[in-house]
């Protein structure tokens, strides 16, 4: 889906009243698609939400933004042809990563309403609605281009047709291997955590202290301390299980669950509320921290296995399953695999690579195994002992077939389904009633048609 026409759709949930509405000016019909009506006031409302997230329309934005509503109207109606819907919960999920978004950047559920001047059950309400359609047009898109398959003769006559000046530059990338140890932490340190939760669950107990405010002061999970340690809406999929279990068996908003254990560390959690299958509650996370007297020793064993993989007793490789504690990696030789846009290469751009990695990585050359280092856990973000092994260093270079064969595919692939949903919207266009007002038909659009000739 064409990512403005996402932005734009998103608009039409999140602005303030437009200036129509601020100035009690009357609803005006600026394109008629089918019986269904685009407003002038929806499309300024468009507008704004383009400006506030410095979205690129790339011409006029009175010819763009009507034009891709009117498209979104093209496949909603497909959709109920088709009697396409999606789950709520899906639905659900999607509102309130983007309601937590917002939260985060503007910091509090007030600044949200302030600066939309929508209330937070508005706000959700008006969003539902919009991830629902842009489900159903991802939905009609993909019935509509399901059939495309590609052959290896396919690719090749497609890269040798591309103009020169439309052949990708790809970056810098590398194939890394990597063995971890996560030091042992001190039951000692582990104990302290669960007594300063066991006090702010007394204190909340008690009433002494408001659970938001001591999530505020103490929390470490960056992501909900600023909120008060509120998580927003999600269903048990989106939760960690031993949070979810707990979360869900709460009852009673004033009390605090017991202390549950994650990946992430110890949790307290308040119930907020719940709604069917979601749960909103706000929690107080703490992490137990590696002692530097732990990290040496990590460091030391590391050092000596790399030491013997130097003198040849065993390989990077051979090694990696009884040594490595990262569950991604070690049952696949230490290799990194890189999931970020959904295809599992192996292959990573610097800048995707941990920050740590990424600097040990800069200055090796493949074959090299790189020292010891100590790096902090992407998802525990507590310390751990990683050494990394460069497999492989592809530099930056315009795509060919040989070393980005998967790149040119997925070009292609992309560039056929641009051809069927262009002849799907031009057939569509060509047997849908379509009027434009006067004002606004004066424009050169992205697809023809959408004038009628009297």
């Amino acid at each position: 889906m064409n990512i403005s026409r996402v932005a734009f759709a998103v608009a039409l949930a999140v602005t303030a009243p437009t200036i129509f509405a601020q100035n009690n000016i009357a609803e005006e019909v600026a394109w008629m698609v089918g019986d269904q009506p685009i407003y002038k006031s929806e499309i300024e409302e468009a507008y704004q939400q383009a400006l506030y997230e410095h979205s690129q329309l790339n011409g006029d934005p009175y010819c763009i933004i009507p034009e891709n509503l009117a498209i979104d109207k093209l496949y909603l109606h497909q959709a109920d042809i088709d009697t396409i819907e999606v789950t709520p919960s899906q639905v659900a999920a999607a509102v309130e990563q983007r309601l937590n978004y917002f939260i985060t950047n503007l910091g509090t559920k007030e600044k949200v309403e302030e600066y939309f001047r929508k209330s937070i059950p508005e706000f959700r309400d008006q969003m539902t609605e919009v991830m629902r359609n842009q489900y159903r047009i991802q939905d009609v898109q993909r019935n509509l281009t399901k059939d495309v398959k590609v052959t290896p003769s396919d690719v090749r006559k497609y890269f040798n047709t591309l103009p020169e000046d439309s052949i990708p530059f790809v970056p810098l990338k590398v194939e890394v291997q990597i063995l971890t140890l996560n030091p042992a932490i001190p039951r000692e340190e582990i104990e302290n955590v669960k007594a300063r939760l066991r006090d702010y669950t007394d204190r909340v107990n008690k009433g002494e202290s408001d659970f938001s405010t001591l999530a505020i002061l103490y929390s470490e999970d960056p992501g909900s301390q600023p909120r008060g340690g509120e998580l927003g809406f999600y269903g048990r999929g989106h939760l960690e299980p031993e949070y979810a279990a707990a979360a869900f068996n709460l009852s009673d908003p004033k009390k605090v669950s017991k202390i549950v254990e994650t990946q992430y560390g110890f949790h307290i959690i308040q119930l907020i509320e719940k709604r069917g299958d979601r749960v909103n509650t706000r929690h107080i996370l703490l992490r137990p921290h590696v002692n530097e007297e732990d990290l040496t020793k990590s460091i030391a064993r590391l050092d000596s296995v790399r030491g013997e993989i130097m003198d040849g007793k065993f390989t990077f490789e051979e090694i990696a399953p009884y040594i490595s504690q990262d569950k991604d990696s070690r049952n696949n030789k230490g290799i990194m695999v890189n999931t970020e846009d959904g295809a599992g290469t192996t292959l990573w751009e610097m800048q995707q690579l941990p920050q740590e990695i990424s600097k040990v990585v800069g200055g090796m050359q493949p074959g090299d195994i790189s020292e010891p280092f100590v790096m902090i856990d992407p998802k525990r973000n507590r310390e751990m002992v990683a050494m990394v092994k460069l497999t492989s260093r592809l530099e930056g270079h315009k795509a060919n077939l040989s070393d980005d064969y998967q790149l040119v595919k997925g070009m292609y692939e992309n560039s056929q389904r641009g051809e069927i949903l262009k002849k799907w919207l031009a057939k569509k266009i060509s047997e849908t009633y379509i009027k434009i007002e006067d004002n606004w038909a004066d424009c050169t659009f992205q697809h023809e048609g959408w004038i009628k000739k009297q």
